[in-house]
């Protein structure tokens, strides 16, 4: 009885056992999927097999489009139980499988993308990659069946030719995965010229850089931001400002539930791909505060807020983390979920502020989407609309808000996407740091509440007795241990955490995981992260990132992560260490700044002017927060800030950050102490002076 039959006769194959969501998406398919691990490498050694590996993730359009018309097929599923061993890989769960692969299908190809196809040897050396494949061949695209028989005879009558295709490629990806090349100096010329290229590439029509496909690009905002700041160049802001505006008009963002889906398919901000993740959620919600920081516009705030109140309402768990994605797909179609004909608008509306709501958001007959539907999204300014409408602008914002309100209520009724609910450290990480962020420059509870219950949810759950962390918790169950990302995101959230609550615990939890990703993953030789740790399984290749894409790189979030903890804490060492990261990546950095822009972030603080502001006084004194309130409101990245609040807490903190313990109040009343690398100026006790004199920093 061949794995086939085996697996029909019981309904499932081995990916029953697993916790993903994504690979629980594929355990009745015929096709005998095992998960990645020994079991299956061994199985293939042992059958003189070739392995086919896919690798994709639970809210993935083409993935799901794959499976159905190969995976789910008795041909294909013959095909491969019969001549391969087929192994399922989740790459939230699995990044550092992820991109290794990945680095070898675009060294194959040319390109990359999800669902990953990859046939390799038991040895795990790929010898032909792809991504999404039609089952059958197609208007020049090669189909998945064609494929699947050509490899399996070419491993019977040309299997040299093969192995030394696998040898070849593993070779070529080796160096390439690790990216560490020194030998340039980095410092405010390659802001500039970070700077310059993201001004090349910009979009002055539609804001975002480049052409359609157009993707959210968080740190290149938040480097404009800070670029702005350092250099008063008013195109810096521009750009930032355009491109958050569209994208908030547009329909990347849900007008409806709020929160942003993944990219836009088009140059506009119009036409999504509408699948919606947690670290989207996060870092774009940062970006709207820091310009809300920087330009005082409400709408920002505005903007922050609604992302907040999706995470809050749909992606948090009972337990306090926060679940990883959305689909796009409902009901078997991509972006049903959230899309409208004007009638269903009328139909809950009445004609009259149906009417109104479909012009307003440009829900047409003709529809802007497919099959007559449309995306709602905002083509013109309220204030614009008002106009033309000849209504007041406060009525006009009270009926569509109100218009907003009923049709969310209607569209719950719908079938929802699939949510993907494992809970992942790295992107809670984030988010923490986003509410964090959030709880200090617009004040709301809410936000700070659900950082501390994100945090003590992944303290308590995803931290091993030793202080490693694991990298995913789904139903009570944790698994594979952490990666780059998963610490350094973390210690983000904790040191954003520490100076929303001045809870002098994650302050030190922060320096704990820090020390221990050090040790797991720094490369004494060279210098730079590695993705996987030491003790982590080894692959054909170890990877090291600095490239910020989608989510910025581990070593990115490090480096700034090093520099705050170095001056909050004043050990040297750690900026050292900073310096020497910095060195690793210099050439790469160099060369194409504005693809490393979180890095290029924590360069801003290394190439100052930074500061240290202590405030020194009782927390619950209304003078200290008011002096709280003033430094959070102002938009002062390339700081670090500590409370002293004298006593046992007080004690506690000089052992952290010794500097501090000779800092005292002036006369018993909250001081404020801003220091430049611990060398302080006349301490402010008075509001009006800590206002001027931080402006003038």
């Amino acid at each position: 009885m061949d794995d086939n039959e085996e697996g029909a006769k019981v309904g499932f194959n081995q990916l029953i056992h697993e916790k993903s969501p994504y690979l629980l998406q594929h355990a009745k398919n015929p096709v005998n999927w095992h998960p990645w691990g020994d079991e299956a490498l061994q199985k293939a050694k042992k059958e003189d097999k070739p392995i086919f590996l896919s690798i994709g993730y639970a809210t993935c359009h083409w993935c799901h489009v794959m499976a159905h018309e190969s995976f789910e097929d008795k041909e294909v599923a013959r095909i491969l139980n019969q001549s391969y061993v087929a192994i399922k890989v989740d790459r939230e769960e699995r990044p550092d499988i992820d991109q290794i692969y990945m680095s070898a299908c675009q060294s194959m190809t040319g390109r990359g993308g999800w669902p990953l196809s990859i046939f390799m040897t038991s040895e795990g050396k790929p010898f032909f990659s792809g991504t999404y494949l039609p089952k059958s061949s197609r208007m020049g695209m090669a189909g998945f069946t064609d494929v699947l028989t050509q490899i399996a005879a070419l491993w019977e009558k040309d299997r040299e030719r093969i192995l030394r295709a696998g040898e070849e490629i593993t070779n070529a990806i080796q160096p390439r995965a690790d990216l560490a090349s020194e030998g340039q100096t980095l410092g405010i010329d390659t802001l500039q010229k970070g700077y310059e290229q993201l001004a090349r590439s910009f979009d002055p029509k539609w804001g975002g850089f480049g052409g359609a496909p157009k993707f959210p690009t968080p740190h290149q905002l938040t480097f404009l931001l800070r670029w702005y700041r350092r250099s008063n160049d008013s195109n810096a802001l521009n750009m930032a400002e355009k491109t958050l505006d569209a994208m908030r008009f547009g329909g990347v963002f849900d007008q409806i539930g709020y929160g942003f889906h993944r990219y836009s398919v088009d140059e506009k901000w119009l036409a999504p791909h509408f699948e919606k993740m947690l670290y989207d959620q996060a870092l774009l919600s940062m970006s709207y505060i820091e310009a809300y920081q920087v330009t005082k516009n409400p709408r920002y705030a505005a903007v922050a807020g609604e992302i907040f109140t999706y995470v809050l309402r749909d992606m948090t768990a009972p337990e306090g983390g926060f679940y990883s994605a959305e689909d796009a797909d409902s009901e078997g179609k991509e972006g049903l979920f959230y899309l409208w004909t004007p009638q269903q608008v009328k139909d809950h509306l009445g004609d009259e502020l149906g009417d109104l709501y479909c012009h307003f958001y440009d829900i047409n007959q003709a529809g802007n989407f497919e099959d007559g539907l449309s995306i709602p999204h905002i083509p013109i300014a309220l204030e614009v609309f008002a106009e033309q409408k000849g209504m007041d602008l406060a009525k006009l914002e009270t009926l569509l808000e109100e218009a907003g309100r009923l049709l969310f209520m209607d569209r719950e009724k719908r079938v929802h996407p699939l949510k993907d609910d494992k809970i992942i450290t790295s992107w809670n990480g984030l988010m923490i740091a986003a509410l964090a962020k959030g709880y200090k420059a617009l004040g709301n509870e809410l936000y700070i509440d659900a950082a501390k219950q994100a945090a003590s949810f992944i303290l308590e759950k995803l931290r091993k007795p030793d202080g490693q962390l694991f990298r995913r918790y789904r139903q009570g169950d944790v698994a594979y241990p952490g990666y780059l990302d998963d610490y350094s995101f973390l210690v983000w959230g904790l040191i954003e955490l520490y100076e929303a609550t001045f809870n002098i615990s994650y302050l030190k939890d922060a320096i704990e995981i820090n020390k221990g990703m050090i040790d797991l993953f720094w490369d004494d030789s060279k210098g730079g992260f590695y993705f996987t740790g030491k003790d982590n399984e080894i692959l054909i290749a170890r990877s090291k990132e600095i490239y910020d894409g989608a989510l910025p790189s581990g070593n990115s979030v490090a480096a700034l992560n090093l520099l705050r903890l170095a001056r909050m804490t004043g050990n040297t060492d750690l900026e050292k260490r900073a310096d020497q990261l910095a060195e690793a990546f210099s050439s790469h950095v160099a060369a194409l700044p504005m693809g490393y822009s979180q890095f290029l972030n924590a360069l801003d603080f290394m190439v100052g002017p930074s500061l240290e502001i202590v405030i020194v006084g009782d927390p619950s004194h209304e003078t200290t927060r008011a002096m709280l309130q003033v430094v959070n409101k102002i938009f002062l990245p390339n700081k670090v800030l500590l409370l002293q609040p004298g006593g046992d807490e007080g004690r506690i903190l000089s052992t952290l950050a010794p500097f501090v313990e000779a800092l005292h109040p002036i006369n018993h009343q909250p001081t404020v102490y801003l220091c430049e690398q611990y060398v302080c100026k006349t301490p402010i006790t008075d509001l009006e002076n800590l206002k001027l004199a931080i402006k003038l920093d």
